[in-house]
């Protein structure tokens, strides 16, 4: 049925209209007090063997949305209803934008893959802490924070802009994230450098810490696949030195060549960070290395290229303790969720593990 309204309405639509319509309707739903709760019973059933433990924060299941999709926090609920066990909102700046200008986001059908120039459009670090300290959750979700640099903000003063952003929302968010990698905002990605990493990181720690003191909210950095390995190596030893609590592998990338990309030429040129199934190879590549480098000494998300459980499954068994998609949700429609808790228990049953947590870096550990 999803399958045939792509096919008939969405494929037909701007891609971005046609976020906000779905969008739209998810947070109609999820306003429903009955309806909500048949459909949470349809879309996201529970499996006990999927429980999972990371970052101090338990969850239903390993399986979330990536950051980008719910970048105000408008519809956390509705995304909880559809079986994302935790969802990253934003990538929110310290100050509003408006992104970069329309037509900013391209689907390339035949690859199951997206190209994105969005540029962080969001409200704004101030508008979105507010929204979710006037949030009332109806759906028990983990809900990370993805901040990121205002587009007008010069590189010398990023930390700051961080720091605004960490200290507006880190009273709201079950973990932060650091995203220092998209290459749709000018600069940012010089910060994944560990010469201007190392500050940037340690300044957002101390921020949290002294903004909220009643608990520790854990920090993560988000990293690019098109890192060299020796720079991944790189950040997974500053990790460690600065007691960070994760990494998630990876963000969009800029490659385009050796992807085996079908579509159009001229869609393929379109610039932008490229996610989905062509991202796939390489971001299992960066959670192997850095699973050797880390080991379990920090939590490892996954992320790129994720269209089903088996994907899902690979990048637990390479050291994932987490698993976050985005791209596939435009292709596989509302019972992605559903199939991917299916999928999960079923390989978890038919595996020589008792637990996800026993799985998670399987393989790595067998190679090494």
């Amino acid at each position: 049925m999803y399958t045939i309204l792509f096919t008939l309405l969405f494929r037909r639509m701007d891609p971005e209209q046609a976020h906000h319509l779905a969008f739209r309707w998810i947070r109609r739903v999820a306003r429903v007090p009955v309806l909500r709760t048949f459909v949470a019973a349809v879309l996201a059933p529970r499996h006990e063997e999927l429980r999972t433990e990371a970052l101090g924060l338990r969850l239903h299941s390993p399986f979330g949305l990536a950051a980008g999709f719910d970048k105000n926090a408008v519809g956390i609920d509705g995304l909880a209803m559809l079986g994302f066990d935790h969802v990253e909102i934003g990538t929110v700046t310290g100050e509003p934008q408006p992104g970069n200008p329309r037509k900013r986001l391209f689907r390339l059908v035949a690859d199951r893959a997206l190209i994105n120039r969005m540029g962080f459009n969001n409200e704004g670090s101030l508008a979105v802490a507010a929204r979710l300290a006037a949030r009332t959750p109806v759906f028990r979700t983990v809900v990370g924070v993805n901040i990121g640099k205002t587009k007008a903000v010069p590189e010398s003063e990023a930390v700051a802009d961080y720091v605004k952003s960490a200290e507006r929302l880190a009273p709201y968010a079950d973990y932060l994230v650091v995203n220092v990698s998209s290459p749709n905002t000018p600069g940012l990605r010089n910060l994944q450098a560990v010469d201007h990493l190392r500050p940037l990181l340690a300044a957002v720690r101390e921020a949290a810490d002294r903004t909220v003191t009643a608990r520790r909210v854990p920090l993560l950095v988000k990293i690019a696949p098109d890192l060299a390995d020796e720079d991944v190596d790189a950040v997974a030893d500053l990790a460690v030195e600065l007691g960070l609590d994760g990494i998630i592998a990876t963000n969009t990338t800029i490659a385009r060549e050796g992807l085996g990309l079908r579509s159009d030429p001229a869609l393929v040129a379109e610039t932008g960070g490229l996610s989905g199934a062509p991202l796939k190879e390489r971001s299992l590549e960066v959670l192997r290395r850095l699973y050797a480098r880390v080991g379990d000494r920090i939590t490892l998300v996954g992320v790129g290229g994720i269209e089903n459980a088996e994907d899902a499954w690979q990048r637990i068994l390479a050291g994932a303790t987490l698993v976050q998609g985005y791209s596939a949700f435009i292709y596989e429609g509302p019972f992605w969720g559903r199939a991917m808790h299916k999928g999960l228990a079923a390989r978890l049953r038919t595996s020589p593990y008792a637990t996800l947590a026993d799985a998670v870096g399987a393989d790595v550990r067998t190679t090494a």
